[in-house]
C-alpha cells in the first residue's frame, strides 16, 4: 500500500515534527508513506472573498499536480462524512481488497480546499465539525492512519 499525505504548509514547531516524525516510523511496516509539503500562499492584509478564493484556488492548482493517475483521494474538509476510526479501517482494507493501491489524503491550509480539489475527492471525510491547525491534523490523521493497519491486521493498540 502506498500512502500519500498532500498537505498545505509547512511544520513550523519542533514538537509536529517530532510527533510526524515517530508516526511515519510506526507506519514503515505497513505502508510506503510519502508526505508532500506544498507552499501556503499568502494572504493580503484586509482581502476579501475574492483574494481568499484566489489563495484557495493556487493552493488547489498545487495539490492538483500532486495527485497521481489511479490514486484513490481523501480531503479532509469539516462538512465531509464523518466516520469511526473502524471505519476507516475497513474503508483502507476495502480499497486493497479492490485492487487499490495508492491513496492520498490531502490537507489543506488555513482556508481550506478548492472546489476542485473538492470535486477530485472519491471520499470527503470529516475528522470533527471543529476547525484545528494543519499541522495538529497532520498528526491526527497519521496516527487514524497507523490505527487503521492495526486494526485490520488485528494487533492491540490503545484505545
Amino acid at each position: 500500500m502506498n500512502i500519500s499525505v498532500i498537505c498545505v504548509g509547512k511544520l513550523k514547531e519542533r514538537y509536529w515534527s517530532e510527533a510526524i516524525a515517530e508516526y511515519c516510523k510506526r507506519l514503515k511496516s505497513y505502508c510506503n508513506l510519502e508526505i508532500v509539503e506544498l507552499k501556503e500562499s499568502r494572504l493580503p492584509d484586509k482581502s476579501g472573498p475574492a483574494e481568499e478564493k484566489a489563495v484557495k484556488e493556487t493552493e488547489g492548482e498545487e495539490i492538483l499536480k500532486k495527485i497521481k493517475d489511479g490514486m484513490y483521494v481523501v480531503t479532509l474538509e469539516v462538512n465531509g462524512r464523518a466516520m469511526s476510526s473502524e471505519k476507516l479501517a475497513e474503508k483502507i482494507e476495502k480499497l486493497t481488497i479492490d485492487g487499490i493501491s495508492n491513496i492520498a489524503f490531502v490537507i489543506g491550509g488555513s482556508l481550506g480546499l478548492s472546489e476542485a480539489v473538492s470535486c477530485r475527492a472519491d471520499l470527503q471525510l470529516s475528522f470533527s465539525q471543529m476547525t484545528f491547525p494543519h499541522q495538529m491534523m497532520r498528526v491526527i490523521l497519521l496516527e487514524q492512519i497507523y490505527r487503521s493497519f492495526k486494526i485490520i491486521r488485528n494487533e492491540t493498540y490503545h484505545k
